[in-house]
C-alpha cells in the first residue's frame, strides 16, 4: 500500500512500557502496552493526579473503531488495562471526551466484530461478503461504517493464526471497503 511521501524521523526519546514526564510539576505517564491494539505501537497519556486519560485512537466516540493495522483481541485486552486505571475523564482519538462508558462502548463494538467474524468464518464466507450481509444494528449510526470490512479482515486473520498486527493485504482490504461503501471513496469522518 502506498501511504504517500513520508520521511522517517528518528525519535528523541524511546521507552518500552512507561515513561513519566513532569510538566508544570504535574506527572504525565506515557504508557505502551506491549501488544498490538489499534496499531502495533499505541501509546496513551495518563494524568494520574487528575485521572485524565488521553487515549488516542484506542477509544472512539461516535466513530467506527478501525483495527486493520492492529489486533482486535489485543485491543480488548488494552481496554481492560485502561479501565483498571479508573479514569474520570477520557479524551478519545475521535469524538468528544467522556467517561468510562467510552471504554465499554469501544469494547462492545470490537466484541461485536469478533462474534460476527467467528460465525462468518466458520460458515466459509469471505470477509467482504460477511460485511455485506451483516446487520450493524446499533453500530449503523457510527461514522465510517465501511470499516467493518477491514475489521472483519483483521478478525479473520486472528482466527487464522496471523500474529497480532501481522501483515494483511491492505490493498485488498481497502478495495473491499470501497466496494462496501458503494464504490465511493473513503472519507474518514471519525
Amino acid at each position: 500500500m502506498d501511504w504517500g511521501q513520508t520521511a522517517p524521523v528518528l525519535p528523541g526519546i524511546c521507552f518500552e512500557r512507561r515513561l513519566e514526564l513532569h510538566v508544570g510539576g504535574r506527572p504525565i505517564e506515557l504508557l505502551h502496552f506491549g501488544t498490538a491494539a489499534h496499531t502495533t505501537n499505541d501509546i496513551v497519556a495518563w494524568l494520574p493526579e487528575d485521572r485524565i486519560l488521553f487515549a488516542g485512537d484506542l477509544v472512539f466516540n461516535g466513530g467506527t473503531p478501525f483495527a486493520l493495522s492492529g489486533s482486535i483481541s489485543g485491543w480488548l485486552e488494552v481496554l481492560g488495562v485502561l479501565g483498571d486505571l479508573d479514569p474520570a475523564l477520557i479524551v478519545p482519538g475521535h469524538g468528544p471526551a467522556g467517561g468510562r462508558e467510552l471504554l465499554g462502548e469501544t469494547a462492545a463494538y470490537l466484541e461485536f466484530v469478533q462474534k460476527a467474524a467467528v460465525q462468518a468464518h466458520a460458515a466459509g464466507l469471505p470477509a467482504a461478503d460477511a460485511a455485506a450481509g451483516l446487520d450493524l444494528g446499533q453500530y449503523a449510526s457510527l461514522t465510517d461504517t465501511e470499516r467493518i470490512v477491514g475489521n472483519l479482515h483483521r478478525a479473520y486473520a486472528e482466527l487464522d493464526g496471523v500474529d497480532r498486527g501481522g501483515p494483511l493485504d491492505d490493498a485488498r482490504c481497502f478495495a473491499d471497503m470501497v466496494t462496501y461503501n458503494g464504490g465511493q471513496p473513503l472519507r474518514c469522518l471519525a
